[in-house]
């Protein structure tokens, strides 16, 4: 009876001092919050490609943002993946530690940047609207000639805001993504839809029931269309390293990655 006592311990014993299991070092990922949402800046596809990172078993996110996650991470020697997230909770997440940084379209405003620390922008465009292609719209160059028409945002984006800034305008109610703006501007819900260009001509090249409203000059949306790349207050060490890497990414290659986002994208293959 002692001997199996002494034997039950010495089992124990070597149970409790075995290593415990492995846990996952997530210091070689750069976690990427973005909507995925947002061609021809980001979106989700189901095929696998060159520039697609996978975000579940059968999605895949491709897209210009993605394409400058990916080349940030490489430079970090760091591996990329790409976090899912709603347009509203990018900035929550990123404070709540779910993500490292968002790259998704976002402009830095003061409001923001009480939150949130920003680099310097990775691209700028300049906004537009779109219309139905058989709207008496389409030849205007002048914001203030939407007066009295129905112009529609993304909600919390200065799409949304700079609604305003046409006098009498009939503001609608923003909504949550931009595929369902498209959908409500096509089916006469609403006159027309704020965008970047980039947008916009990914669009208009899925949709050809629409086109781009550019604006004369002195005569358009008074508005910052840069992009900005944003990480946590505390976290000046990344966002020093995320700015050295974006640095090094040229002017030429920008342009040259969001015209080839704008071509690949799923609406326009299709």
């Amino acid at each position: 009876m002692k001997k199996l006592f002494i034997l039950l311990l010495l089992v124990l014993l070597c149970g409790c001092s075995g290593t415990a299991p492995a846990q996952e070092d997530s210091s070689n990922v750069l976690r990427v919050g973005m909507e995925c949402d947002y061609a021809p800046f980001n979106w989700t596809q189901v095929k696998a490609s060159d520039t697609a990172v996978q975000i579940s078993s059968v999605d895949y996110a491709d897209g210009y943002d993605v394409v400058i996650a990916s080349m940030i991470a490489k430079e970090l020697g760091r591996e990329v993946q790409i976090v899912k997230t709603d347009w509203d909770s990018l900035i929550p997440s990123l404070n709540a530690g779910a993500i490292d940084c968002i790259i998704a379209g976002m402009t830095e405003t003061p409001e923001r940047a009480k939150e949130v620390n920003f680099t310097t922008p990775y691209y700028e465009s300049q906004m537009v609207v779109i219309v139905r292609k058989d709207s008496d719209l389409v030849s205007i160059d002048d914001i203030q000639q939407l007066s009295g028409r129905k112009v529609l945002g993304q909600i919390n984006t200065t799409y949304d805001e700079i609604i305003d800034q046409i006098n009498g305008v009939e503001h609608l109610t923003p909504l949550a993504t931009y595929p369902r703006m498209i959908l409500s501007l096509q089916s006469g819900e609403a006159d027309a839809i704020t965008a970047e260009l980039p947008v916009a001509n990914g669009v208009v090249a899925a949709n050809p029931d629409l086109a781009i409203v550019e604006f004369a000059e002195g005569k358009g949306f008074v508005v910052d269309t840069s992009v900005s790349i944003a990480v946590a207050k505390e976290n000046t060490e990344l966002l020093n390293s995320i700015q050295t890497a974006l640095d090094k990414i040229t002017a030429d290659q920008r342009l040259e990655l969001m015209s080839a986002a704008v071509e690949r994208q799923p609406a326009v293959e299709e």
